[in-house]
């Protein structure tokens, strides 16, 4: 009887020790969101320099 238990948690084990794709899912997810972070940040720049370009050009004109 306690041959069959242990098997059975063995298994268990085995099969949970090879269950990595909710840990790949979860990383990803967060590479995904610094990605956005980033690039919201990067265009947020951008975005401010060219504004004051066509302000400094829209003066000009």
């Amino acid at each position: 009887m306690f041959a069959r238990i242990n098997d059975a948690l063995i298994r268990g084990m085995a099969e949970y020790k090879s269950r990595e794709e909710g840990q790949a899912m979860a990383e990803y997810g967060l590479i995904l969101a610094l990605i956005a972070v980033v690039a919201i940040a990067a265009l947020t720049t951008l975005g401010t320099g060219v504004s004051a370009k066509f302000g400094s050009v829209s003066a000009k004109l």
